[in-house]
């Protein structure tokens, strides 16, 4: 716990039930049993239980009667629509997802940053017909993981990065040795560098991924479009001809926010 944590009465109570609650949302249609989430927040099963059943009476999340997982409740749409005029972007970038979908026929995402996670907002499926299903809609993935995430965190201040890795020091065990301090900063840089991420098949073999960072008017990255598809899609020249139409429907997307906002 942190020092903030501890100077605020009844602060870890509700930091653990908004890990519940992110947990919860992102399982997705199937919902997720107790004893999942209990183990992905770190919680004895009758701590989350306690939790989720608080949840429950409050309408944000809801238990299926006939399965016993736990999934978004009523309220949370509530005050989702009420969120979405401050902070959702999707109307802004559905058509350039669409865009990027049809022109490089691959699986499109809009990804945004959430704390140390990116949250899959928008799927445009492409037109070949392998595809990979490794992101969608409610999907979080920690910064740094997935080629959204990846994109973000590349130009984030060096300060923050630190900052981040500090914080989250067992991505390695989590999500394998490529995800280490070293290697993690070595695509870092190569990203910054190339201006787009490159996920070669590191979260499912054989499923590859880029990434662009979208900004706001302030130049912080705080979304992302992704392209997904099966290793054979994702030779070095096509590569290329893909993180360039990225970039360009990046920058399209992070202008038309900046308009927007003003």
């Amino acid at each position: 716990m942190d020092t903030q944590q501890r100077a605020v009465p009844g602060a870890q109570a509700i930091a653990r039930a908004a890990r519940l609650l992110r947990l919860v949302t992102a399982a997705g249609d199937g919902g997720a049993s107790l004893q999942e989430l209990a183990r992905d927040a770190d919680l004895t099963r009758s701590t989350a239980h306690r939790l989720l059943s608080a949840l429950r009476a409050e309408g944000l999340v809801d238990r299926d009667e006939e399965t016993a997982r736990w999934m978004p409740g009523p309220e949370l749409f509530l005050m989702g629509t009420v969120a979405a005029a401050r902070y959702d972007v999707t109307a802004l970038a559905r058509d350039i997802v669409r865009s990027l979908a049809v022109k490089t026929e691959e699986s499109a995402f809009l990804s945004v940053r959430r704390a140390d996670e990116t949250v899959c907002l928008l799927r445009e499926e492409g037109s070949f017909p392998i595809r990979s299903f490794v992101l969608s809609e409610g999907v979080r993935f920690p910064l740094g993981v997935a080629s959204a995430g990846l994109a973000i965190l590349s130009f984030l201040p060096d300060h923050d990065v630190d900052a981040y890795l500090e914080r989250h020091p067992d991505l390695s065990r989590r999500w394998g040795r490529t995800h280490a301090r070293t290697p993690l900063r070595r695509r870092l840089m190569d990203t910054k560098e190339r201006g787009y991420a490159i996920n070669p098949g590191l979260i499912v073999e054989g499923s590859w991924g880029l990434g662009a960072a979208v900004f706001d008017r302030t130049g912080r990255p705080e979304w992302a479009l992704s392209l997904t598809g099966v290793e054979f899609r994702f030779g070095p020249d096509r590569s290329a001809q893909l993180g360039r139409t990225l970039l360009s429907h990046a920058h399209e997307l992070s202008a038309r926010i900046a308009n927007a906002r003003r």
